[in-house]
């Protein structure tokens, strides 16, 4: 059996290194949790749709996703939403409601406390 010791996906290294560099620049734990989550093996990664999005946000919210978002539903308010990956097509009904889809990496430097920023996991 082999044991995986390391990450070795390049964008996720960078992306973990700089939000944990922003956690702790910022004082802002958020950004420190998030990082912690996108640290996990492949198979404890989160994947969440949007119709979860849909029903644990309201118009206008940001939110992180340490994870992919997958296109299962429907959402039809406008949320700004940070994730590692996306799914084409739930890129185009998030955008299609009036929504953004961002890089982590993007929503930390919006939000560098954090504040008003949910994480869905």
């Amino acid at each position: 059996m082999i044991m995986r010791g390391e990450i070795t996906n390049p964008e996720l290294n960078e992306t973990i290194a700089a939000l944990k560099r922003k956690g702790r620049q910022n004082k802002a734990r958020i950004w420190l949790r998030v990082a912690e989550f996108l640290g996990k093996p492949k198979r404890s990664r989160v994947a969440i749709n949007v119709s979860r999005i849909a029903r644990n946000t309201k118009k206008g919210e940001a939110v992180a996703v340490p994870g992919k978002v997958l296109a299962a539903g429907s959402i039809s308010h406008a949320v700004r939403i940070g994730a590692f990956r996306f799914s084409q097509t739930a890129k185009s009904k998030i955008e299609k409601a009036g929504g953004s889809c961002v890089s982590l990496n993007k929503l930390a430097d919006e939000h560098p406390k954090g504040s008003k920023v949910k994480i869905l996991r």
